[in-house]
């Protein structure tokens, strides 16, 4: 059995590029950035960015061009991608994408417009509770 699966979490990092196939596809590309924290032995904080070439077609890259921009928080299901192609000088060029095949918007940032509402999403700072099996949860308790 085979499986290429890829779920990403992050923030929009480029403007998304929208164009057209010959055929009238529509397909959009951005890059996502994905960080991590960590302590190190020393106890300092550490932080790690990722940078993900996102490509989406048909409705999903409408969608995306229409209510996203560089900054907005998604969550892209999707699978990896490798491609090549020569240079205009001739040169063997390679890239890694991941072909987005859904995906969920983050809450919508009151730079984006609309009503600004409290995000549900925790900042950086913040810790995110664990909720250990037996807890009892509230269903007024979920943000969403």
């Amino acid at each position: 059995m085979n499986l290429n699966k890829v779920f990403l979490i992050g923030r929009i990092a480029t403007d998304i590029e929208m164009k057209s196939t010959p055929s009238g596809q529509s397909v959009c590309s951005f890059s996502l950035a994905t960080s991590r924290k960590w302590k190190d032995k020393n106890g300092q904080s550490q932080e790690d960015s990722q940078f993900h070439r996102i490509v989406l077609w048909a409705r999903l890259a409408e969608i995306a061009s229409q209510f996203l921009s560089k900054g907005s928080l998604i969550m892209i299901e999707g699978r990896i991608q490798n491609r090549s192609w020569e240079d205009k000088s001739g040169n063997k060029r390679y890239t890694t994408e991941i072909i987005g095949e859904s995906m969920q918007m983050g809450p919508k940032s009151s730079s984006q417009g609309g009503e600004s509402k409290p995000s549900p999403i925790k900042s950086e700072d913040e810790e995110i509770p664990i909720i250990e099996d037996g807890d009892e949860i509230d269903i007024k308790d979920i943000p969403f």
